[in-house]
């Protein structure tokens, strides 16, 4: 599922709103069956990959090394600690303070372990699921976790929490602590194959800790979990720092034995990042995540690069690339037209991009769901044709009868002689070199809605071909808070953003695209998307029983977004660029799906020779 993808509960950007079904204390069956077995970890469709006495994850280290200091860029700015709810920008790796009942393994599409709970019931026709906690977990404070904490923790994210937990969990009917140490989650139907699993990934909450706090306002307080690091230090805006809990009660567990290595974590923020990358050169920043290809091909030609002092590792991503794009807000009415965001896909010009300054480092994007089986290509097959022939009449002809990629011209100037034949379809007309509405002679202006400064140079050019067209058009650069806040309130023309994908979308996939969430505020339905034929096909999605089955409403559903240009695709590179100052080790190979930085561990003999070599550059 998408939200496998997600680092933590971070930036307001997730959310999604959709009425909560309620959540009751009631006892109508709290028996489990005897029939149903207690197991250890749960897969979507196959099999979990490792045994119930597993010894640790295959790609962790147990016998790496703890101690050391981590370093790392933050962008922006932040102004609470709570990443739970709606209100203020929450600091970066919170989610490092929290167990969850079950862990996911970056090994494997989407199976879950047990974390918090020792064991787990799934009823075989998916009404319920049982969580058996660990009587040995505690928060930081040393009070036990019990099932009334996951109690306490479901029912404050759903009702006071961000709106995205509303609509994460509510096909959940009801939730009941059966005793100290036994949850049961029961829902009312069992479309959602995925939903135990995500039941899996809930955060626990200490609920003591929050009587007689207001959940729903920023803070800057060194909030209570029960995690493998604690808060140690909170500068606001500037710096947060973790410390590793030394007596982490499930430090032994097989799902972390290897992991949470690092003693400190800290993340330093910075507005600008060509900053972060002169203070990571300079010896300030142990580890940075490179966005740039530029800068990748560029920007490291130093000493410390020539002597080894510093590497440069490219960690591979199993996972399908999803979506990023430009945007488009097909609420604005002069975007609502297809055509007119046909218009503006012809005149995006990947190519010279990759050619001139991604130097040729990018493939296009196309799908919703590169780099995976999911992704539609040709025309629809059979089994995609039995999901859209009932919405023929809705769909426009070209899903059915022109295939996948869609067929644009090789050069700009014919793509945009296509792109002001459909403008001219659409009721527009060019006059003294601007591009106006035919009745009402407005202009067709568009604002491109920026907080990174790094993509002024990549979009100008697509202002400049837009500007060939007579579309006057620019870009307006805004701090973190000032483009969330309009983010939410969806005021905007066009932002650079995306669609994370997971092996096994699921449930996300009615925030991002169904009319239920096209005109609530706070949506991640960002483009506007109302249509009720992707809303049925985003149910065959997650009501799938089958891995092909899954692939197939995912191509089908893909084919329909594809033809509806609510995006203009950008690019897509399979792996993760890491430069770092050569102390860490980690174990190889990577895993398979998702880099996880918390297998790495600072090398107590290189370590001291590089952080006097930092120091010394500083």
């Amino acid at each position: 599922m998408g939200a496998q993808r997600q680092r933590g509960w971070a930036l307001g950007m997730i959310l999604a709103l959709m009425a909560a079904l309620p959540a009751s204390a009631a006892t109508a069956d709290t028996t489990p069956s005897t029939q149903v077995p207690t197991v250890h970890a749960l897969a979507l469709y196959d099999d979990p990959a490792l045994p119930a006495n597993f010894d640790h994850l295959p790609y962790a280290n147990p016998d790496a090394p703890k101690g050391g200091t981590l370093r790392r860029a933050a962008s922006g700015s932040f102004d609470s600690t709570n990443p739970f709810i709606i209100q203020g920008t929450p600091a970066s790796g919170l989610e490092q303070i929290y167990d969850t009942l079950m862990a996911s393994s970056a090994d494997e599409p989407f199976t879950m372990y047990g974390l918090l709970a020792a064991g787990v019931r799934l009823d075989p026709d998916r009404h319920w699921i049982e969580f058996d906690l660990r009587p040995e977990a505690r928060f930081h404070d040393g009070t036990p976790v019990t099932a009334a904490d996951v109690v306490f923790s479901f029912r404050l994210l759903r009702d006071k929490g961000s709106p995205f937990y509303r609509a994460y969990y509510a096909a959940v009917d009801s939730v009941t602590a059966l005793d100290t140490y036994r949850v049961r989650f029961e829902f009312p139907d069992n479309h959602s194959r995925e939903l135990p699993l995500i039941l899996g990934q809930l955060p626990v909450l200490p609920e003591h800790y929050w009587q007689g706090r207001d959940f729903t306002r920023p803070t800057l307080d060194k909030l209570l979990g029960s995690g493998p690091y604690a808060i140690a230090d909170v500068d606001p805006g500037r710096r947060i720092v973790y410390r590793r809990v030394d007596d982490y009660w499930g430090r032994d567990l097989p799902i972390n034995r290897g992991r949470y290595n690092i003693d400190r974590l800290v993340y330093d923020y910075f507005r600008d990042q060509s900053v972060a990358l002169e203070a990571f050169l300079a010896g300030a920043l142990d580890l940075r995540l490179e966005s740039s290809a530029k800068n990748w091909a560029t920007a490291y030609d130093t000493p410390a690069v020539a002597d080894g002092a510093i590497r440069r590792v490219v960690v591979p991503d199993g996972q399908p690339a999803g979506m990023q794009g430009y945007i488009i807000n097909t609420r604005r009415p002069a975007l609502s037209d297809p055509r007119v965001r046909h218009a503006l896909n012809l005149a995006f010009d990947f190519d010279w991009l990759n050619q001139h300054i991604f130097y040729g480092a990018y493939r296009r994007t196309q799908s919703y769901f590169q780099n995976s089986e999911m992704a539609a290509s040709g025309l629809p097959g059979p089994a995609e044709l039995k999901l859209l022939a009932p919405y023929r009449d809705q769909l426009p002809a070209a899903v059915f009868d022109q295939p996948l990629p869609i067929d644009q011209p090789q050069g700009l100037r014919p793509r945009l002689r296509q792109a002001l034949g459909l403008l001219r379809e659409a009721g527009y007309e060019v006059r003294d070199g601007v591009m106006v509405e035919h009745q009402s002679g407005r202009p067709l202006t568009l604002e491109f809605l920026l907080y990174d400064s790094q993509f002024e140079r990549i979009t100008q050019p697509f202002v400049h071909n837009l500007a060939r067209l007579g579309i006057q058009s620019r870009i307006r650069v805004v701090d973190v808070n000032q483009y969330l806040s309009r983010l939410r309130q969806f005021q905007f023309d066009l932002i650079v953003g995306s669609y994370p994908q997971s092996a096994n979308p699921g449930n996300e996939q009615r925030d991002f695209w169904t009319s239920a969430y096209a005109e609530t505020p706070q949506s991640r339905n960002l483009a506007g998307v109302s249509d009720p034929v992707v809303d049925a096909l985003v149910d065959d999605l997650i009501r799938a029983d089958s891995r092909s089955a899954l692939d197939t409403a995912a191509r089908a559903l893909d084919r329909v977004l594809r033809w509806g240009f609510y995006v203009v695709p950008q690019w897509n590179f399979d792996g993760t660029r890491v430069a770092l100052w050569n102390k860490f080790g980690y174990p190889q190979p990577f895993p398979r799906y998702t880099p996880d930085f918390s297998v790495w561990w600072v090398d107590p003999d290189r370590a001291p020779a590089i952080t006097a070599r930092q120091r010394g550059q500083e």
